[in-house]
């Protein structure tokens, strides 16, 4: 079995560096969420919804160079079963 690796889990993004990590209230290192979700105890999108989060991740893929349709089924396949979005459904 390969070993996992820490992916935040709001957003999915591969956290292998301890700067990758977002921080609890009291200023410690958060394992769960990256530092682009998670500042301080919050998230910094707070109130968003899980069809926002979507887009806002293909967004990204797509200025990264991604084609909107793999950037489209990677984050319909990934952010739902993040723990933040686990048992939310995309409205679609």
């Amino acid at each position: 079995m390969k070993p996992s690796i820490n992916i935040c889990q709001s957003c999915g993004m591969p956290m292998h560096h301890l700067i990758d990590f977002g921080t609890n209230k009291d200023s410690t290192v958060n394992t769960d969420y990256c530092r682009f979700c998670f500042v301080k105890g919050k998230f910094v999108d707070h109130g968003i919804t899980l069809d926002q989060k979507i887009e806002q991740n293909i967004a990204f893929e797509e200025k990264r160079g991604m084609r909107r349709e793999d950037a489209t089924i990677l984050a319909h396949s990934t952010l739902p079963n993040l723990r933040r979005w686990k048992g939310l459904k995309p409205v679609e």
